[in-house]
């Protein structure tokens, strides 16, 4: 990843993620390196986080599913969390507006 903004969401996801299984850990960060980078680290976050839903979503009912789900439940609590810790007056909307953004993906 390239840029400080990345760096910044890298960093983040790598700090917090750290106790986490391996396999998720690198699922997850896939997902997390794949986004346009941003300034805001909650924001990047919850975008890997919607699309770790949409690939667990396109792989119907399979088992396989399985790994890109955690990563976006993964992915959302760290998206929460780092919105309370950058902007914890903003929390409230971040969460319905994730909430409303996880609704859409079907």
């Amino acid at each position: 990843m390239a840029g400080e903004s990345v760096s910044a969401a890298r960093d983040w996801f790598v700090r917090e993620a750290a106790g986490a299984p391996e396999v998720l850990r690198d699922r997850a960060g896939r997902f997390v390196e794949a986004e346009q980078p941003s300034r805001d680290v909650a924001e990047q976050l919850a975008r890997a986080a919607t699309a770790a839903l949409g690939a667990a979503l396109a792989r119907g009912g399979d088992r396989s599913a399985a790994l890109d789900l955690l990563a976006a439940d993964a992915l959302v609590t760290l998206a929460l969390k780092a919105r309370a810790v950058e902007r914890p007056e903003t929390l409230a909307a971040f969460a319905a507006s994730l909430g409303a953004g996880g609704a859409a993906i079907r």
